[in-house]
């Protein structure tokens, strides 16, 4: 099928990412949000990494990607769409009611994928009429920069479906690699344990969180320590990760650090709010 018109549901900093990428793939763009304040603030931050990248050289001068992006507050706004993306809060709940809604909305032709970080393909489609449709795109964060698409498909997921959404990752510029409808799938089931485990080791005294993330840095060449990087991805999503990984495999190796849990409840859940492990100017 023919991709044109692709809906991004969540105006946060994956929805963001998306909807750029997406847009300067020459797709027309429709970017969804419950709340007004965050459709102006995600236009703003947009514009930002366009012109970033712009001066840069990575996108070229002269063309103003950011008329491709259209803002509403309705998923009504995503009946012509070809595509749909949720890049919503990491809960099955709140996915499960977003398709719903969708399926009700839009055609029967259109494509539903999650950005889920971990939770279950097959279920999210068993939720709606016409699961072939569903698929999964796991984007990395942060969007414009990271190559990696992982593609998840569903236990009903449509040939059709994963070969349109191979076309579209690839236009947009991304590498997408197939993987299995497994909990955390490949790259989650692996990072999110090892931030899990620094967590671990600075509740425990070890070291402290600059100590834990230099180590990392210059002992595994890894770009950025764990503790930063659970900053960055949102210690909230980190969290819920890691309960979906404990729930779904039953094993005590994907226990949530306290620290961990006790750092979500206290409202600290990294860059997005200005404090996690780290204090960033918010």
């Amino acid at each position: 099928m023919s991709i044109q018109i692709i809906g991004v549901i969540g105006a946060g900093q994956m929805g963001q990412g998306i909807a750029q990428v997406m847009a300067c793939a020459g797709y027309q763009v429709q970017l969804i949000d419950s709340s007004a304040n965050a459709l102006d603030n995600a236009v703003i931050r947009i514009r930002h990494s366009m012109d970033k990248l712009t001066s840069k050289g990575v996108l070229e001068e002269g063309n103003d990607y950011i008329e491709a992006i259209q803002c509403s507050t309705e998923l009504s706004s995503l009946a012509s769409a070809d595509l749909v993306i949720e890049a919503a809060t990491e809960s099955e709940k709140v996915k499960v009611a977003i398709f719903q809604e969708l399926a009700s909305i839009c055609p029967t032709t259109t494509l539903f994928a999650s950005n889920t970080s971990s939770l279950s393909i097959t279920r999210l489609a068993a939720s709606i009429p016409g699961p072939e449709r569903m698929i999964g795109m796991h984007f990395m964060n942060p969007v414009p920069l990271m190559q990696l698409v992982e593609v998840i498909e569903g236990l009903q997921t449509a040939e059709s479906t994963r070969n349109a959404i191979m076309q579209v990752a690839k236009k947009a510029g991304k590498i997408a690699i197939p993987v299995k409808d497994r909990a955390g799938f490949v790259l989650n089931r692996i990072l999110l344990p090892m931030i899990n485990e620094a967590v671990f080791v600075l509740e425990e005294g070890c070291a402290t969180a600059e100590q834990i993330d230099q180590i990392m840095v210059l002992g595994a060449a890894h770009p950025i320590g764990p503790l930063a990087l659970a900053d960055l991805i949102g210690l909230d999503t980190c969290l819920s990760i890691m309960d979906v990984l404990h729930t779904q495999f039953g094993d005590s190796k994907y226990r949530a650090a306290p620290l961990l849990r006790q750092m979500v409840d206290a409202g600290r859940l990294g860059k997005k709010v200005g404090q996690g492990f780290y204090h960033y100017e918010h």
